[in-house]
Formats: structure tokens, C-alpha cells, sequence
């Protein structure tokens, strides 16, 4: 494809399935888009590099809504790099974390020396840490570390890795660990960011969905379970989830609209678990087990 090219998606839906459909986009397009209300009906539209990405990205919001009018158009790139540098801004999570561009290392950190620096290199690409349901987890993460329920030396799991955000932060506490996720780029882009700030050794990532875990940690149990995914996955794999939390362990799962907390809370209590502890703000949750008994 001309370099000089992107491909925009134009996703229109009926307003009343805008809630579900954020959910939906922040699963297949985590690096953003622009929204506009048009009469009943909202458009999302979307840029990609990769027209292959895009085609599939257009395959499956049309599958989940068939009310959807997809279309596809070609539009003049940017210089992505500059826009990041004028759009990007600090983000700090919890009390320990701030996610930052590399080129705000000198200027962000003078300013946050107290708190650990998750360097992501924006692109479009995967999450920044701007999204609601990234900053809770890091929120999480810093709670249980202050709490002492995770520590140094401990091992934790991250399904749908995506950038390596959460990952990174559970590095940099001492903890080391292992991902999934089911996009071949994510994968890719977590490894970069790992080899960005200094983790790699600590973390290893793998492509595919629960399945694939046994071929990365056989039967491992782990004190800090962490799935940054949708509200329909969380329920579907939380048996297979709980089973890899460790006997007093932590679990963490957001990705989920408020009005889906209730529904995913019920999957993971008949499983035995008690009540969890939820971060909200939005239109957006997580929910926070910090001990599975």
C-alpha cells in the first residue's frame, strides 16, 4: 500500500448500541478513533495502516452488529509521529505509575521522580494507557503491591497483553511473568515495549487465546492473574481463569462497561470466589479480587 495512504473504516450503528459497541472497538482498535453522532445513528471511524487489519476489523463489527454500515475509504496519511508529540500526554496510574512517550522521559520524570515509568512508544498501534480499563488495572496493580499482596519474586499471567502495559508495571515491581494475546501484532508491539523499558528477561509472551497457556506454563498456578479483555470472554474463560489463580492469590479483570460488571461478577462467584472490589469511572470497570478465597 502507498505509504502516503491510510485506510479509514466508517462504522455507523444505531445510537442505542453505542455502549456495547465502545466495548467492541476497544477490543479490535485500542489505539483510538473518532466519533460522531449523526441523527440515530453514531459512526466510529477508524485508520489503519495495514488494509488486511482493516478488512478484518470491518468483518467482525459487522458480524457482532448487522445493523452496521461499514465503509472503506482511503485517505491521505500523516505524519503520525508529530501528531503523537502534539496529542500525547502523561498518564498516571495508582499511586506508583505514570505511562509516558519516550521523549517525555527528561521533562515527565523531573516532575514524578516517585513514580515508575512505563515508556510506550505510541503508533497506531495498541493501548497507551489513556483508556479507562488500562489505568485501573496499573490502579490495581499499585493497590496490591502497597498492600502487600504481590511482592517481588511472585509470577503473574496477562491475557490480552496487548502493548505490554500491565505487564511492564508488574516487571518493574520485581515480579516476572508470562502474556498471551490473540493478534500477532500485539504480540510483536509487547515485545518492543519490553526491550524499551529494560523488562524483557522478565516477561515472556505468546500468541493465542487461554488454550494456549499450557504450552508456555504447563499447569503453573499464579499469584496475580490479570485479563484486560471484553465482558463476553471474562465470562466464557472464567473457570479456566480461576483455576490459574495460586490458593490466595490476586485476580484482575476489566474490559467490561459498569453495566457488564454485575453479569461477570456473577461468572466468577458461583465459581467461589467472594465479592469483588470495583474501580469504576465512566462508563467503564474493573474488578478486583484480592484474595480468591
Amino acid at each position: 500500500m502507498d505509504q502516503d495512504r491510510l485506510i479509514r473504516l466508517d462504522l455507523s450503528i444505531p445510537d442505542v448500541d453505542r455502549e456495547v459497541a465502545v466495548a467492541v472497538l476497544f477490543e479490535l482498535a485500542p489505539f483510538g478513533w473518532e466519533e460522531e453522532i449523526l441523527g440515530e445513528r453514531v459512526v466510529f471511524r477508524v485508520h489503519f495502516e495495514d488494509p488486511l487489519r482493516a478488512e478484518q476489523v470491518g468483518r467482525a463489527f459487522s458480524a457482532r452488529f448487522p445493523e452496521a454500515e461499514v465503509q472503506e475509504r482511503s485517505v491521505q496519511n500523516r505524519d503520525w509521529a508529530l501528531a503523537w508529540r502534539e496529542f500525547f500526554t502523561a498518564v498516571p496510574a495508582g499511586e506508583d505509575f505514570i505511562v509516558i512517550a519516550p521523549w517525555m522521559e527528561e521533562e515527565i520524570l523531573d516532575r514524578h521522580a516517585q513514580r515508575i515509568p512505563i515508556v510506550i512508544e505510541p503508533k497506531t498501534a495498541f493501548g497507551t494507557g489513556h483508556h479507562d480499563t488500562t489505568a485501573f488495572c496499573l490502579q490495581a496493580v499499585s493497590e496490591l503491591f502497597r498492600n502487600g499482596r504481590i511482592d517481588q519474586g511472585m509470577r503473574f499471567f496477562d491475557l490480552g497483553t496487548g502493548s505490554g502495559i500491565l505487564a511492564i508495571g508488574c516487571a518493574k515491581l520485581g515480579l516476572t511473568g508470562v502474556g498471551l494475546d490473540i493478534d500477532p501484532l500485539a504480540v510483536e508491539n509487547s515485545h518492543e515495549n519490553m526491550q524499551l523499558n529494560g523488562v524483557a528477561e522478565s516477561f515472556s509472551v505468546g500468541l493465542g487465546s487461554l488454550d494456549a497457556l499450557d504450552a508456555m506454563a504447563g499447569d503453573e498456578r499464579f499469584d496475580l492473574v490479570m485479563a484486560n479483555i471484553l465482558a463476553e470472554p471474562l465470562i466464557e474463560l472464567a473457570s479456566g481463569l480461576v483455576a490459574r489463580v495460586k490458593q490466595g492469590g490476586c485476580l484482575i479483570l476489566s474490559g467490561l462497561l459498569r453495566i457488564q460488571a454485575e453479569a461477570v461478577t456473577q461468572a466468577y462467584t458461583r465459581l467461589g470466589l467472594g465479592k469483588p472490589r470495583a474501580i469504576e469511572g465512566g462508563e467503564w470497570a474493573a474488578l478486583v479480587w484480592d484474595d480468591r478465597r
